[in-house]
């Protein structure tokens, strides 16, 4: 597994009965996790006295319930600093385990010597992959659906002193860019996508990733450059574990470009116990 152990401001306090303790930044928030199955006894204070909790509805979805929390505020990851609010569905803007990814291909891309790596992000959110890569050096196209998480990608490098980084923003459905990428010749050293388990592009278009991920793979295969550096793709869907995502990458990217193939769970560590709490999976190709 791949523990994203290097934070400083965010920790995974305890879990129990479904649901994390939380530390981001000076606040501490109860949410719910879905692998959380075990119950464990909820020693810790910060359980009765959180500074919100989402409750989960036995109906789907849930609420926010506020007890001193601001409507925004900011953590850090080594030079990395972001915007954070609770928001729809429990998030807050940010997914910290993506964090040993981060480090992995950032690590990738300051090793390249005398060119510019171009990465393309799919589903790029509120650009923390985006981030990492342009601290890296990198020139990034940050595409995402939604114009609210483009916007909250651009506070977020304005935050980092990214500002006047190489980040071309796209508000776009990824697939639909892609294939105009192909037209248009356009070439990436690079590829991160990070795609939701289901999911609506700006004019309706459906993604559900079962169907559309190894066809959406192939695609993306078009516009790797001659001698691309990585490609890394994180999935949260229960179904799609570590091996399936190795097989998709073995088959489309080792067959064209060689390279090696590996993929892992990722996780979180424990406060409390000292143990991980898993959260998806990342399989990854390098040259």
């Amino acid at each position: 597994m791949w523990i994203a152990d290097e934070w400083k401001e965010y920790e995974v306090i305890d879990t129990s009965k479904g649901e994390k303790l939380e530390r981001w930044g000076e606040y501490i928030l109860v949410r719910p996790d879905p692998q959380v199955i075990w119950d464990t006894k909820k020693v810790h204070k910060g359980w009765k006295k959180p500074n919100a909790h989402y409750h989960r509805s036995s109906k789907g979805g849930g609420e926010w319930e506020f007890f001193d929390l601001p409507k925004q505020w900011k953590i850090s990851y080594k030079e990395l600093t972001f915007n954070l609010q609770p928001f729809s569905f429990k998030h807050t803007g940010l997914f910290p385990e993506q964090a040993v990814n981060w480090d992995w291909f950032s690590e990738k891309i300051n090793s390249v010597k005398g060119r510019q790596i171009k990465v393309l992000n799919l589903f790029a959110y509120t650009g923390g992959a985006t981030l990492a890569a342009a601290k890296a050096g990198a020139a990034v196209t940050h595409v995402d659906a939604s114009k609210g998480m483009v916007t909250w990608a651009k506070e977020n490098a304005v935050a980092s002193g990214l500002a006047d980084a190489p980040i071309r923003y796209i508000v776009d459905d990824c697939v639909k860019f892609v294939e105009r990428e192909i037209r248009r010749d356009n070439k990436y050293d690079a590829i991160i996508m990070d795609p939701p388990s289901y999911g609506r592009g700006p004019k309706g278009e459906i993604w559900k990733i079962e169907d559309n991920i190894h066809p959406f793979i192939q695609l993306c295969t078009k516009v790797l450059s001659d001698d691309p550096l990585f490609f890394l793709l994180n999935s949260y869907t229960t179904g799609l574990q570590a091996g399936v995502l190795s097989y998709m990458l073995s088959v489309e990217l080792k067959k064209k470009f060689g390279g090696q193939v590996i993929a892992d769970e990722i996780g979180l560590p424990v406060k409390e116990n000292g143990l991980v709490l898993p959260c998806g999976a990342s399989g990854r190709w390098e040259k």
